[in-house]
């Protein structure tokens, strides 16, 4: 059977006339709902924005995403450019490989002080021969300059006594240059009276030719007379041509090209020359400083003749170096620019310095330990070290002190 359709003569009966109340389920699932929003205070969620923010700004430390990228790059921010001590970098800065491990080693080396451009030997002069020291004018300390007396030869006396000479006989030659000088003024002065003569004499021989022609001729003289004054009248022109040729040889050259004055100034020269000569060899009695120092070791004393060792010792102790020998093993991982410390018994404190010059020799150590057992032959190569102003002025008055050397050298892993 079909079931019973609704007919519009039912009537229709509304809620409001049941005697129950009647609930709608969309109502009531709705009102539920409702009072579920209500049980949420709306202050509930103020607590999350810190969290939220927190988690936004790690993320953009350690992401980095475009947009952020794009942002910082156009407003020109630079992520922890705020602090000193960034948790982060640039976005556009690429992470740096780390740096090779170095390790820090030291070398050991034996060596000694010496002053700086080493210490020099002062010997007798060149030609000094048996010549002994007669005076010593240092002490040992004494600080010298550069030029100064440092001792007095017992040769010396002779050698003054040459340049005495010298000086006389340059004196000598000055006054012969003069008197040269003087004797051809004088010859010329001479000369030209002479010749003043001659031509006097022979103007009074052709003034008496003539008149004893006249007189010839009006038969009043003889002929003989007449070749008589005619002879004194050619004698007079060669008296005239003779002194004329002595005031040309003054004339035709300047008073110093006259061959007696050459000569007198070659004289001169000479004399000159020896006179240098004699000063030079006096050198030869003196001893003087090449350099200025400090005078470390005196050697010889008056009365005695300098032996191999020479006279004295002297050097510029106010900057001092140490001479290292490394060996040649070890060459390899020196550089200059290196620190070095030394030491040695007799120092209470280190002396530092830095490496300045590398040898390019290798050479046989000269400085040995005190072991026995240490090696004796071994082949090393000089390293010079410069110390610095504390240590070159403590390390002043120990010249040639052994010490012991410690490079810092850099091993890279």
């Amino acid at each position: 059977m079909e079931p019973s359709k609704k007919t519009d003569s039912q009537p229709e009966i509304r809620d409001s006339e049941l005697p129950l109340d009647v609930v709608k389920h969309n109502e009531m699932q709705t009102s539920n709902q409702r009072q579920g929003r209500r049980r949420i205070p709306r202050f509930f969620w103020l607590a999350f924005i810190p969290l939220f923010l927190f988690t936004g700004g790690v993320i953009g430390i350690y992401v980095q995403p475009p947009p952020l990228r794009y942002f910082l790059k156009i407003t020109g921010l630079r992520p922890g450019g705020g602090t000193s001590n960034p948790i982060a970098v640039p976005v556009e800065q690429d992470a740096e490989s780390e740096p090779e491990q170095a390790t820090i080693r030291t070398v050991v080396a034996l060596g000694r002080l010496v002053p700086e451009g080493k210490v020099i030997t002062i010997s007798p002069p060149f030609g000094a021969g048996d010549a002994r020291i007669d005076e010593i004018k240092v002490e040992i300390g004494s600080r010298v300059e550069r030029g100064e007396t440092l001792a007095l030869l017992d040769n010396r006396a002779s050698l003054e006594s040459a340049v005495a000479s010298a000086e006389a006989n340059v004196a000598l030659q000055r006054t012969a240059l003069a008197q040269t000088r003087m004797t051809i003024g004088a010859g010329l002065g001479e000369a030209q009276a002479a010749l003043d003569r001659a031509k006097a004499g022979e103007a009074l021989a052709l003034q008496e030719y003539k008149r004893m022609k006249n007189l010839r001729g009006q038969n009043a003289v003889s002929q003989s007379e007449l070749d008589q004054a005619s002879a004194e009248f050619s004698q007079s022109r060669k008296d005239v041509a003779m002194a004329e040729a002595t005031v040309t040889r003054f004339t035709a050259q300047e008073m110093e090209t006259q061959p007696d004055v050459a000569v007198a100034k070659r004289k001169l020269d000479a004399a000159i020359a020896d006179l240098n000569r004699a000063k030079h060899d006096l050198a030869r009695g003196i001893v003087t400083a090449p350099v200025t120092g400090t005078i470390l070791d005196i050697y010889a004393r008056p009365g005695e003749k300098p032996g191999t060792k020479g006279i004295l010792d002297i050097a510029n102790v106010q900057r001092m170096t140490a001479e290292l020998e490394v060996y040649q093993s070890e060459i390899g991982v020196i550089a200059v620019g290196q620190h070095v410390e030394l030491s040695a018994d007799p120092l209470t404190t280190s002396l530092f310095g830095i490496v300045s010059e590398i040898g390019f020799a290798v050479e046989r150590q000269t400085t040995i330990r005190d072991d026995p057992a240490a090696n004796t032959d071994a082949r090393v190569i000089r390293v010079t070290v410069n110390l610095d102003a504390d240590s070159s002025k403590r390390a002043a008055r120990l010249t040639n002190l052994e010490v012991t050397g410690r490079i810092a050298v850099e091993d890279a892993q």
